[in-house]
């Protein structure tokens, strides 16, 4: 007797298309409060995680950190690590395979990968209400590209200087933070976020701006104030 057909899927919901699937479900067996490198079986590293203790109390809401091109995932951790054990958010920032994400390169694809296994594992170990993407730079463009493709899994982006947002497919309306400063050399403004969120609004997605007087840069201020939006409206 002939094997039945597998489902059919739809176009969007692979790797290719920056689909994720992992969703989040009660635990399996807790892990670790703390910080933690994680790393493949050749010891490169895939992402760096941190979750306030206790892991048994109220659900984390998970951050993915995106780090800037040439960065590390440490980088892309501190963009909100000072302000973890306060908001109790579990940041989970992965290492990009190559110096800068695949979207920026060839379209997704090895990375979405990646950090859908990372998903799964954090979904596995901590119990989660909520789930955002946040990044800078080139991981901000990166973060509104993967959020606004994902949806229906992400309910809120955080993109710190972002240049673009390429989707290609979206599903849901996450809500959207954009921060930009005035004086950047590396992104500059006009040419960014001050096309980029008139778009967004366009489109239909409830977008929050901030510009600042500065340069290429996440200010103190400006963390604390995306943090808070994030706990606004949950």
């Amino acid at each position: 007797m002939a094997e039945p057909a597998p489902p059919h899927r739809q176009p969007e919901e692979n790797p290719r298309h920056g689909r994720l699937t992992a969703r989040p479900a009660p635990p399996t067996a807790l892990a670790a409060a703390g910080l933690a490198s994680l790393t493949d079986p050749h010891g490169g590293q895939l992402a760096m995680v941190y979750a306030p203790e206790p892991v048994d109390g109220p659900p984390y809401r998970l951050v993915l950190l995106l780090h800037g091109a040439g960065g590390s995932a440490r980088q892309g951790l501190d963009l909100l690590l000072p302000l973890a054990d306060e908001h109790r958010l579990l940041l989970v920032a992965p290492q990009a395979e190559s110096s800068t994400w695949d979207l920026i390169v060839e379209g997704f694809g090895p990375d979405v990968r990646r950090i859908d296994g990372l998903l799964a594992t954090a979904f596995a170990g901590y119990p989660i209400d909520g789930v955002a993407v946040g990044g800078f730079s080139d991981g901000a463009s990166y973060a509104l590209s993967l959020g606004l493709t994902n949806g229906d899994l992400v309910d809120a982006v955080v993109a710190f200087s972002p240049g673009f947002a390429a989707p290609q497919v979206t599903h849901g309306r996450p809500r959207v933070f954009v921060s930009h400063g005035t004086d950047d050399p590396v992104l500059p403004v006009d040419m960014c976020s001050r096309r980029l969120v008139p778009r967004l609004h366009g489109l239909g997605y409830d977008v929050s701006y901030r510009e600042f007087a500065g340069a290429h840069e996440v200010p103190a201020d400006t963390r604390q104030e995306a943090v808070a939006w994030l706990d606004g409206r949950r």
